[in-house]
C-alpha cells in the first residue's frame, strides 16, 4: 500500500514538474464562467425569494418514516395537505430501504407539539387501522403498550406483575426495533420471544394492529430558533472571512488579503447559487461545508501567495504576471495531489453517504472544484491587476519587480539592487 502510494505520488510530481502553463493568459474563460455562474445563482435566489432554507433555519418538522413497501409519495403528500397547512415536502431517501423524509413548515411555536401527532395520525388513517380503535404496535412506546395491554392480559388469564410485564414489553419492543427495523409484519413473528405465550399473542391481536410504516426519527425546530440559527450562520461565515482577511493582510499585504477573501466569497456565492438553481436546501450541515470550503480555499490561495513571496525574494527580471505564472506552476503538483484526493473522498461521500449527508457532500464537491480554480484564476489575477494599475498610474504600492521599471530595486526584493 505504501509503495503504491509513494509510486503514485512520485509519478504525479514527475508529470507536473517544470510545467510552464500560461494560467494568467487563459484566465478570461474561467472569469467569464465565474461571472455567469454568480449572476445565474443570484438571479435564481432573487426569483425564489432567497436561498431555500432547511428546517434548521426556517423552523418545521422533519420525520423519517420507514415503509414495508416503496412509499407512495403522492398519496402521502395529498393526505397530509388535507390535514396540515403550509409547505409540505415528501421525498424518498436514496438507499434508505423504503424510507421517506416528510417535512412540514411550522408557522408558530404552538404548532410544535401537535406536528408529530398530526403526521402520525394522518399516516395511520391513510395506511393503518386507526378507525378500529386498536393501538398501532409498530409505532407505540412501551408505556402506551403497557397501559393498553395490562387489563386485557389479566382477562386472558395472563397474570404478570408490573416488573414482569415491563420486561416482556421491553423484549417485544427490542425485537421490533432491533431485529425488524421497527416493522413487524405479523404478530406470529413474536412467538419465539421468551414470555410471548399464545395468550399474549392473542391479546396483542385483539388490542393492537400492525401499521405498514414506522416513524424512525423526528427533528423539530421552532421558527424563532431557526431564525436565530440563520443569523448565527451568516455571522459565523462573515467573521471567518474577516479574520482571514486580517491574517493574510498581516502576513503578506492588504491586497493579498482582499484577493484571498474575494476568491473565498466567490466560492461561497457560486456554491449557494448552484444550490438555489438545483433547488437544494441550505441546512446546518451545508453551512458547515461552506465554512470548511472557506478554509480550504484560503489554504490553497495562501500556498500560491507564499510561493509568489518566496520568488519575489530571488533575483529575477520578470514582470509580476510572469512570476505569478511561475509560482502557480511550481505549486501545481501539490494542488493536483491535495485537491484531487480530497475531491475523490467527498465524491464518494456524495454518492454513498446517504440523504443525511447529501447536502454537506454536494457543497464540498462543488466547492473543491470552484475553490481550486479560484486560487489560480481569481485571487492571483487580482494581485496582478492591482500591481498593473499602480504601475500605470506610477504610484507606489504592491510588489514592484526589478524588471518592471528601470532604476531602483523593488520595495520587497533581493537585498541588493538590480543593475
Amino acid at each position: 500500500m505504501s509503495n503504491s502510494w509513494g509510486t503514485s505520488t512520485a509519478l504525479c510530481m514527475e508529470i507536473f514538474r517544470n510545467t510552464n502553463f500560461d494560467f494568467l493568459g487563459n484566465k478570461w474563460p474561467f472569469i467569464t464562467a465565474s461571472l455567469v455562474l454568480s449572476v445565474a445563482g443570484i438571479a435564481s435566489m432573487v426569483m425564489k425569494g432567497g436561498p431555500r432554507y432547511g428546517i434548521d433555519f426556517r423552523g418545521g418538522t422533519n420525520m423519517f418514516v420507514k415503509f414495508q413497501n416503496p412509499p407512495p409519495v403522492q398519496q402521502i403528500r395529498a393526505a397530509l395537505s388535507r390535514r396540515i397547512s403550509g409547505e409540505i415536502t415528501v421525498q424518498t431517501v436514496v438507499g434508505g430501504g423504503n424510507e421517506a423524509l416528510i417535512g412540514t413548515e411550522l408557522k408558530s411555536d404552538q404548532e410544535l407539539a401537535a406536528s408529530r401527532q398530526a403526521i402520525t395520525e394522518t399516516l395511520q388513517a391513510t395506511f393503518g387501522q386507526a378507525a378500529s380503535g386498536k393501538l398501532d404496535f409498530n409505532n407505540a412506546g412501551q408505556d402506551a403498550l403497557a397501559d393498553r395491554l395490562r387489563d386485557p392480559l389479566i382477562s386472558h388469564g395472563v397474570s404478570l406483575g408490573e416488573p414482569q410485564l415491563q420486561e416482556l414489553l421491553s423484549r417485544l419492543k427490542d425485537y421490533r426495533d432491533r431485529d425488524r427495523s421497527g416493522l413487524v409484519a405479523s404478530f406470529d413473528e413474536l412467538k419465539g420471544i421468551p414470555g410471548a405465550t399464545p395468550a399474549v399473542i392473542e391479546t396483542l391481536k385483539q388490542e393492537c394492529y400492525l401499521a405498514p410504516f414506522n416513524v424512525k426519527s423526528v427533528d423539530i425546530v421552532g421558527p424563532k430558533a431557526g431564525a436565530e440559527l440563520r443569523s448565527q450562520a451568516i455571522r459565523a461565515t462573515l467573521l471567518a472571512l474577516g479574520g482571514m482577511l486580517v491574517y493574510i493582510a498581516f502576513r503578506f499585504e492588504w491586497i493579498y488579503g482582499v484577493a484571498a477573501v474575494v476568491a473565498a466569497f466567490h466560492d461561497t456565492i457560486i456554491t449557494i447559487g448552484l444550490f438555489s438553481i438545483f433547488n437544494k436546501e441550505i441546512s446546518l450541515t451545508v453551512i458547515a461545508a461552506l465554512l470548511t470550503l472557506v478554509g480550504y480555499s484560503m489554504n490553497d490561495t495562501i500556498v500560491v501567495f507564499d510561493r509568489i513571496r518566496e520568488n519575489l525574494k530571488l533575483p529575477h527580471r520578470e514582470k509580476l504576471g510572469a512570476l505569478v505564472n511561475k509560482s502557480v506552476n511550481q505549486t501545481l503538483s501539490r494542488t493536483i495531489l491535495t485537491s484531487g484526493l480530497t475531491f475523490l473522498a467527498v465524491l464518494a461521500l456524495f454518492l454513498f453517504g446517504g440523504e443525511v449527508l447529501h447536502g454537506f457532500s454536494l457543497a464540498l464537491v462543488i466547492g473543491i472544484i470552484i475553490g481550486t480554480y479560484s486560487s489560480i484564476f481569481v485571487a492571483s489575477p487580482i494581485v496582478v491587476a492591482w500591481q498593473d494599475l499602480n504601475d500605470s498610474r506610477n504610484k507606489p504600492g504592491g510588489y514592484r519587480p526589478a524588471a518592471a521599471v528601470a532604476g531602483p530595486a523593488p520595495r520587497r526584493g533581493p537585498a541588493k539592487a538590480q543593475k
